[in-house]
């Protein structure tokens, strides 16, 4: 749409007295929010603005496969551990309005068919975001939402009139100015939304990063890259930070790369350890239980057995079946115990196996740094939920303002649940301002400001 037809349909709107709903950012929770409040009020004038292309993060998504949702966490109490922040507060009723099972079906009833993955997570069965992305702009364009791209709303206020008044920028420098009697803020952890609540009076907690990979300081580990490892117990410790979370220990499969370590393992204490990670500057101690079903005195008896067994054998040639490691990793450890290339299990020391069952159970790394984890794009930080009623999502500052997605200060896991919850989000803020836009009352959550 360029700018003279922009204005102008702006204006017819405002001469019909059509009531107008402006949603800032073209993502999963602003496309998913505006299809919601359209279909419950048609003759609402839904515009999303988006900078770039809409459905962009969707379509990168899980390796270009979109992780839409996890499947194996229904109800809202299991989903919301998945949730470092948000945790507590969507234990309410928040997942139950729309969860996971109604996300599924509403693609489903959509004409796009979801498998669930051994692990809970929900892709289409295409294994192509496109499905996605397809689907949402088909129905944004069915309903008769309005996408605008190539514009920023770089300010908002409230007008005389109780009304949005908005400053729309576009990449060629021309503003159109808009006044909207809804808004919807979904820019995900863009400056641009966080500015726009800040004008609106929200308070806003720092965003830093969430879901990113641990640089460890071990050349020979680097030697390794690609190896896995389908069940570790790890344990992340940070100087200075006294606090001791369950959730810093977590249990899953973890990755060796090239700069480190990955996996689900690494990224979920990445999440839960995001804003301590950020004040320890991205520098601890990872420490790792390569047998977590295993007691120590267990792991001795396995190295005491295999000893007898294959006394003429090379220790480094010859791993106990039972702890599942490759050979590489296990030479990579006996290196780190500086057990000799050529020494038998015949020759080998109670000292040295004593010593082996240790670092099996608890395996210290030095991490350095943070890595990039590029399926998924997530910040710790936002909007104040204390701020929002979770109910409506609706602003408790102002009446007629909501907020959807990862501009709020909740993000999850990796698996599935960021995307859930722009989905719910999104859903609750269409649903919210639909009825409003029909003459429908909200009941205004107010509790919890200061």
């Amino acid at each position: 749409m360029n700018l003279t037809k922009a204005v102008t349909s702006i204006v017819a709107v405002q001469k019909l007295n059509e009531e107008v709903l402006v949603v800032v950012g073209g993502g999963a929770a602003g496309v998913y929010g505006a299809i919601r409040a359209k279909t419950l009020a048609p003759n609402l004038n839904v515009m999303v603005i988006e900078k770039g292309r809409p459905l962009s993060k969707v379509k990168i998504s899980g390796g270009g496969r979109c992780n839409v949702t996890n499947g194996h966490f229904t109800d809202a109490k299991s989903l919301a551990e998945h949730y470092p922040r948000g945790h507590k507060e969507f234990r309410g009723p928040f997942f139950n309005v729309h969860g996971p099972m109604d996300t599924m079906s509403w693609f489903s009833n959509h004409g796009v068919q979801l498998k669930v993955e051994d692990d809970g997570r929900v892709f289409p069965v295409s294994n192509s975001s496109a499905s996605i992305v397809d689907c949402l702009m088909s129905e944004a364009k069915r309903t008769g939402v309005s996408l605008q791209t190539g514009k920023v709303v770089t300010s908002a206020s409230i007008s005389s009139g109780g009304k949005f008044a908005l400053k729309i920028q576009k990449l060629m420098n021309s503003v159109e100015h808009v006044e909207a009697n809804y808004l919807l803020i979904a820019s995900g952890s863009s400056r641009q939304g966080f500015s726009l609540a800040a004008q609106l009076g929200h308070s806003l907690v720092d965003p830093v990063p969430s879901l990113f990979t641990f640089k460890i300081e071990d050349p020979q580990l680097a030697e390794l890259s690609g190896v896995s490892f389908p069940k570790v117990r790890a344990k992340l410790k940070l100087e200075n930070i006294q606090r001791h979370l369950p959730q810093y220990t977590q249990v899953g499969p973890m990755l060796v790369t090239h700069w480190g370590l990955s996996g689900p393992v690494i990224l979920r204490l990445s999440a839960w350890g995001a804003r301590d990670l950020f004040a320890s500057d991205y520098k601890g101690l990872l420490i790792v239980d390569f047998a977590p079903d295993l007691h120590l005195e267990d792991v001795k008896t396995i190295l005491s057995r295999h000893k007898s067994q294959f006394m003429k054998q090379k220790v480094h040639s010859s791993c106990p079946s039972e702890f599942g490691l490759v050979k590489r990793f296990w030479k990579y450890l006996l290196d780190r115990e500086e057990i000799n290339d050529e020494i038998l299990w015949a020759s080998i020391s109670n000292k040295s196996l004593a010593s082996i069952s240790s670092l099996l159970k608890q395996c210290i790394f030095k991490v350095l740094g943070k890595g990039q984890f590029k399926d998924e794009f997530v910040t710790a930080g936002g909007v104040q939920l204390s701020e929002i009623s979770l109910k409506t999502m609706e602003s408790k500052i102002h009446s007629r303002l909501f907020f959807a997605g990862e501009v709020l200060n909740v993000d999850g896991v990796t698996g599935g649940f960021n995307f859930q919850n722009a989905w719910s989000g999104g859903y609750i803020a269409g649903t919210s301002i639909g009825k409003l836009a029909n003459g429908e009352f909200l009941g205004r959550d107010v509790s919890n400001l200061a």
